[in-house]
């Protein structure tokens, strides 16, 4: 088993797989029979990654990753319940995770329905509703600050999100005040393929220099 990552040296070994991304220049590690083989007992991922379903924000290939290298969580517009909870709890207390990525993206289909669900005042239909429901707090919390897009409540609701996290789990709160845990937040950039660190909680996370 590698060493355990800090926080920061996690942030880092995604930033630069993410970079290799953007270049065309991945190295798809991890991705063989020797590595699949070697996991069958054990694994030990850096890093969980709590995404939106989006089909375009696959974690493994937007960060160049591999098998076992990092545990993925993901619903449409990265809203939380409680299997959600449950789910990163478990990388933190059971797998020993350092870093929580809160992985939202651009041209966000589930925000935009929330967004015109405001707009209109009309609600969706079915489950959808729920997820609406639970993004709208974000939306509006960007509309106060003077967000006009829905790239811009797309930003809100990864740091929304991400602080959600920290109040809503005990386990993942105490992590987080050991320093043992970082949560931030990233916004993907569907274009470019960039992920771009938006807010960070517990230890000083900034972008690397590149």
């Amino acid at each position: 088993m590698a060493p355990r990552l800090s926080p920061a040296q996690a942030w880092e070994r995604l930033s630069a797989g993410n970079q290799r991304f953007i270049q065309g220049i991945s190295d798809h590690p991890h991705q063989d029979a020797l590595r699949r083989e070697s996991l069958v007992a054990a694994q030990h991922p850096f890093a969980v990654v709590f995404g939106c379903s989006d089909s375009r924000l696959a974690a493994e290939i937007i960060f160049d990753l591999g098998l076992g290298d990092v545990f993925v969580v993901r619903t449409a517009g990265q809203v939380i319940d409680l299997a959600v909870l449950g789910s990163l709890e478990y990388s933190v207390a059971q797998l020993g995770v350092p870093l929580i990525v809160v992985l939202g993206h651009d041209h966000c289909g589930a925000v935009t329905a929330t967004t015109e669900a405001i707009d209109s005042g009309q609600m969706p239909s079915g489950f959808l509703r729920n997820l609406v429901e639970r993004i709208t707090p974000s939306v509006l919390a960007s509309q106060r600050e003077g967000g006009q897009s829905v790239n811009d409540h797309m930003v809100e609701h990864i740091k929304q999100t991400a602080g959600r996290l920290v109040e809503s789990s005990p386990v993942i709160a105490q992590a987080v005040a050991a320093e043992e845990l970082a949560v931030i937040g990233l916004a993907y950039h569907l274009e470019e393929g960039r992920a771009e660190l938006v807010n960070s909680i517990g230890n000083a996370i900034t972008s690397p220099s590149v």
